[in-house]
């Protein structure tokens, strides 16, 4: 926020803004899926092109859900979704876009595209990941993973309902891009964002290991990620070591494979759900996803690595994380997932909670709804 104070955000906004209710008591035990919905593929609404779903949040106050994309203008400017989705606990019947917007920079203008950029040399280039509804004011918070190649840092930016700028955190250094090999991996940043459940901070989830803290997960082994809990000026209040599992198959000869966090959410004031998402290439060139989803605690003895310069050092106790679910044995094609939301309760009084996949706009992949029943710890409601 640049050290700001907006009009929509002040003391009195804090205290007349209720709070969720119940918010800080919801536990998550496991997951049971109610049903699937897709979006064809390119599908042009309002002279957009739908695609690259890479951040989703759910708002109780009007019942729409946000839809963030991560193309980078390069088929429509830098924008977002508003929908509508129709369940219940015993079926996902539709998802129904409503409308969009774009995200605005700070002089009012859409982002560039990369090779507006290139030609130009004003503005920067976003690659967004992740937004969310302020449950204080009802403004919006959304993360971009920055470009290294042109020397754009990884941001939190926060902006009224229709895309107009209103500030960003002021960052800490390590997340910054650098020449050398120390600060964010180009592409691998800021993956994930959640409100505490008061509304009062946020969590922000790097995808995957800073240089300074060590290689990229493999076969063979994990690696751990920064997942920190600032206040809205961007001062950390917290930050832990967060293990990422290591790749779950081998690639082809000569082919990729990867891991990392694709998005997060808090739980209550203790945890966070994690969502590990890892794309494994075979032999042909044909990728397939991993998804696990684990619950971090955010505490729990865990060292509080803010003042850790570099996790390849050891000398920290990592998060503990409990898998949730491991999306595979759901016996369905999984795609790209990459965003994540709770939803509102279900008629049993669970809550639901929504993961959408992000299809690169590739042909060979899909914008996939998935729609989960929340089953409480010791079976209890929320």
């Amino acid at each position: 926020m640049k050290r700001y104070l907006a009009a929509a955000w002040c003391a009195a906004s804090l205290l007349s803004v209720p709070l969720a209710a119940g918010a800080a008591e919801r536990t998550v035990s496991s997951l049971r899926l109610i049903g699937e919905q897709r979006i064809p593929h390119r599908l042009d609404f309002q002279g957009t092109v739908v695609g690259g779903l890479s951040g989703v949040d759910y708002d109780p106050a009007s019942g729409a859900w946000l839809l963030a994309s991560d193309d980078r203008s390069a088929l429509s400017p830098a924008r977002f979704y508003s929908a509508r989705l129709d369940y219940d606990g015993a079926a996902f019947r539709s998802v129904t876009l409503t409308g969009v917007a774009t995200f605005k920079q700070a002089d009012g203008s859409n982002y560039p595209s990369v090779k507006q950029y290139d030609v130009n040399k004003t503005g920067d280039v976003p690659d967004i990941e992740a937004l969310r509804i302020d449950p204080l004011d009802g403004t919006v918070w959304y993360t971009s993973e920055g470009d290294r190649k042109r020397g754009f840092d990884p941001f939190v930016r926060h902006m009224q309902r229709d895309g107009a700028y209103l500030g960003a955190v002021q960052l800490p250094e390590m997340f910054r891009v650098s020449r050398e090999e120390k600060g964010s991996r180009d592409n691998l940043s800021f993956e994930g964002l959640s409100f505490a459940p008061d509304g009062r901070s946020m969590w922000v989830a790097m995808e995957s290991p800073l240089y300074q803290d060590g290689p990229l997960p493999t076969p063979a082994g994990g690696a751990f990620v920064r997942i920190s809990r600032m206040d809205r000026d961007g001062r950390m209040l917290e930050q832990y070591a967060y293990p990422v599992d290591a790749i779950p198959a081998a690639p082809g000869p000569g082919k990729v494979a990867d891991n990392g966090v694709s998005e997060i959410v808090a739980v209550n004031q203790r945890s966070l759900l994690v969502l590990e998402r890892s794309a494994v290439q075979d032999a042909a060139g044909a990728y397939k996803n991993y998804i696990r989803l684990y619950e971090m605690e955010t505490g729990g003895g865990a060292s509080d690595v803010r003042g850790v310069e570099a996790l390849a050092g050891g000398g920290f106790r990592p998060a503990a994380k409990r898998l949730v679910l491991d999306l595979n044995t759901l016996g369905i094609r999984l795609d790209n997932l990459e965003a994540m939301s709770f939803g509102p309760k279900l008629p049993n009084g669970h809550d639901s909670l929504l993961i959408v996949s992000d299809d690169n706009f590739g042909k060979d992949q899909v914008t996939q709804f998935l729609l989960f029943e929340v089953i409480p710890k010791n079976g209890m409601l929320n």
